[in-house]
């Protein structure tokens, strides 16, 4: 007679793309079955979330959980992907005294961003270095890893942070961008954009989960920071299309918000999850990802 699964539930603050890819990824474990619980601020994708199995709430800074205790009960692992404010982070400000009281709390993760850096003028970072934002981005995001790390100095709070670069997979990768009309081929001599796989961020999560390590910092990013341009051309190439033109970065006409990704020029290093966590990348480098989606999209017949 086969033993029967334990049982663990998480409950992801922001229950966005990662957590989504996370959470198909845990209701295929074969040793533990997963309940799985998390928060949206749209009413819309609440229901969505509801028809697919998933305990789904309403969530924003404004509009706490109308009972933590009841909601969060038997919770054993935390995602926390909200974005953070001028204050911080609002998962911290309305529940950080309710998430302390759970007994049964195994594991927290805080998705941080590898922003927290700032610039480096090219140079190489790895969870050591001194964080350094130049955006109102990055500093919120520092911020908000303060203070969840507070709970881990003063109360052992299980918590793990984790600095994710650039988020791409299916649906959100380079080739949408260049399917939908929006890309451009932007060349910032000697400027690199560190990505990482949305399949390699759940091997990651996966694999703290099942040895945590409280307090530790993880960066999340594949091995190959690279130009933008030379994502978009690969991705035309996948797409049998014509190559974009290049426009140089100083004669583009951007958005601020669109520019401001340009003023950090870092490369960061994931020594620390493979010699830790033993990751190995699925999707190291850019173009092994992308041919993924590519066949990803054809199996589903999303580019045709």
């Amino acid at each position: 007679m086969a033993s029967e699964k334990k049982k663990k539930k998480i409950f992801c603050f922001g229950y966005g793309y990662t957590a989504d890819f996370l959470a198909q990824d845990l209701l295929n474990d074969d040793e533990i079955e997963w309940v799985i619980a998390g928060t949206t601020r749209d009413k819309e994708r609440l229901y969505e979330l509801r028809e697919r199995g998933i305990k789904a709430y309403l969530f924003e800074p404004e509009r706490p959980l109308g009972d933590p205790a009841y909601i969060l009960e038997g919770v054993t692992h935390i995602l926390i992907s909200t974005p953070p404010d001028q204050d911080g982070d609002p998962v911290f400000i309305t529940h950080a005294e309710d998430i302390l009281k759970l007994k049964s709390l195994e594991w927290v993760g805080y998705l941080s961003t590898t922003g927290v850096y700032g610039d480096r003028q090219g140079g190489w970072v790895d969870e050591s270095a001194e964080l350094r934002p130049t955006s109102q981005r990055g500093s919120r995001r520092v911020l908000a890893e303060d203070q969840w790390m507070s709970l881990f100095f003063d109360h052992q709070f299980p918590l793990h942070i984790f600095r994710l670069a650039g988020i791409y997979g299916p649906g959100r990768s380079a080739l949408d961008t260049v399917r939908y009309g929006n890309a451009r081929r932007i060349d910032k001599p000697g400027h690199a954009f560190n990505r990482v796989h949305v399949a390699d961020i759940v091997r990651t999560l996966r694999a703290s989960m099942k040895t945590p390590l409280a307090g530790e910092v993880y960066n999340v990013a594949d091995d190959n920071p690279a130009a933008s341009h030379e994502v978009i051309d690969y991705a035309c190439q996948l797409l049998e299309r014509p190559s974009l033109p290049v426009t140089p970065y100083s004669e583009a006409d951007m958005a601020p918000m669109a520019r401001s990704f340009y003023r950090d020029n870092k490369r960061v290093s994931n020594t620390k999850i493979k010699d830790e966590l033993g990751i190995k990348l699925r999707y190291p480098d850019y173009k092994s990802g992308l041919k993924a989606c590519f066949e990803e999209s054809r199996k589903h017949k999303s580019f045709f």
